[in-house]
């Protein structure tokens, strides 16, 4: 005959000690207690405590003021000349000078940060739409369509980016709207490389195989479930995307192929200011300045909102 063997703690009878309340201090019990945080406030959080990404968020966001309100701030407009006051020094008068047309510096100044500023955000919205789209295609379908789609991309991506600003120039003729679409013609390709990573990776995840299970189409599974959970890399991509469409637009100025004058472009301002730098470089020293100040500080941010989103991603 087999006898069952039971462990002591099965054969002793409860007693009321064993429902007695554990030890928790006061402190460890409210930090059981407090409220779940959401994904995205707690990325707030992290990102508030790295003070070198808020330091560059709050002088990104000054002058994103400035070039809304800097032009009102003083009584001169940015294209009228005065050619009794050509290259005056900064002074109460003109706080950033004037130019060799006598016209305001600090009037320009904050009308080229508008131009460059609308170019950016432009630039990298219109790349955002297309790169998640396309990618998004790329990395759910797979397969043929994907390799197709790839190569077609790494074609695209290996025009050089002035070549094609060029040729747009020459047919379309220097604008602001010849400088985004120039931007835009290969801009795309690395926001579709991050998302086609992301959802090539997302896709086989158990809430996307569910959905799939339940009848759910491909764009529904794609946009409702997979392009959400990829947010934090697309943000970030966009992030360090804006000052790169800002620099090439400076670029692009700088060369004579962007917006013309009188128009006022941080690109413009200081290519007709090299000419004169050592005699007057006040007129070189504020665009070049808020330019750096404005990369840095997107740079700054980006790294910053990278890790805060994303931990994984730290260097």
């Amino acid at each position: 005959m087999t006898m069952s063997h039971s462990s002591p703690a099965e054969e002793r009878p409860l007693a009321p000690d064993d429902f007695r309340k554990a030890d928790v201090s006061e402190h460890a019990a409210e930090a059981i207690v407090q409220e779940s945080v959401s994904a995205w406030r707690d990325a707030w959080l992290r990102l508030r405590s790295n003070w070198v990404a808020m330091t560059g968020l709050v002088f990104l966001l000054l002058i994103i003021v400035m070039a809304i309100i800097g032009p009102m701030l003083t009584p001169y407009d940015y294209y009228s000349n005065n050619l009794e006051k050509t290259n005056l020094p900064p002074s109460a008068e003109h706080w950033f000078g004037t130019d060799d047309l006598g016209r305001d510096m600090f009037a320009r100044t904050w009308m080229g940060a508008r131009i460059s500023l609308t170019v950016g955000f432009s630039a990298a919205a219109i790349n955002l739409v297309i790169g998640v789209i396309y990618g998004g295609i790329m990395g759910y379908v797979g397969g043929r369509v994907d390799e197709v789609m790839n190569k077609i991309s790494e074609v695209i991506y290996s025009i050089p980016d002035l070549l094609v600003a060029i040729l747009l120039v020459v047919v379309f003729e220097p604008s602001l709207g010849t400088i985004i679409l120039a931007l835009c013609v290969t801009g795309w390709i690395n926001m579709s490389w991050i998302v086609r990573g992301q959802m090539m990776q997302l896709k086989n995840q158990e809430y996307a195989l569910a959905s799939r299970s339940l009848g759910s189409s491909g764009m529904r599974i794609l946009f409702r479930h997979l392009l959400p959970n990829a947010m934090g890399p697309i943000i970030v991509t966009l992030t360090l995307a804006v000052p790169a469409a800002i620099f090439s637009e400076a670029v692009l100025s700088f060369l004579g192929l962007g917006v013309q004058s009188p128009a006022a472009s941080w690109g413009t301002m200081i290519n007709d200011a090299l000419k004169a730098m050592i005699i007057h470089p006040w007129r070189l020293a504020f665009p070049a300045l808020f330019i750096s100040l404005m990369m840095l500080c997107f740079n700054l941010f980006g790294d910053g909102l990278r890790d805060a989103l994303d931990p994984k991603m730290k260097k």
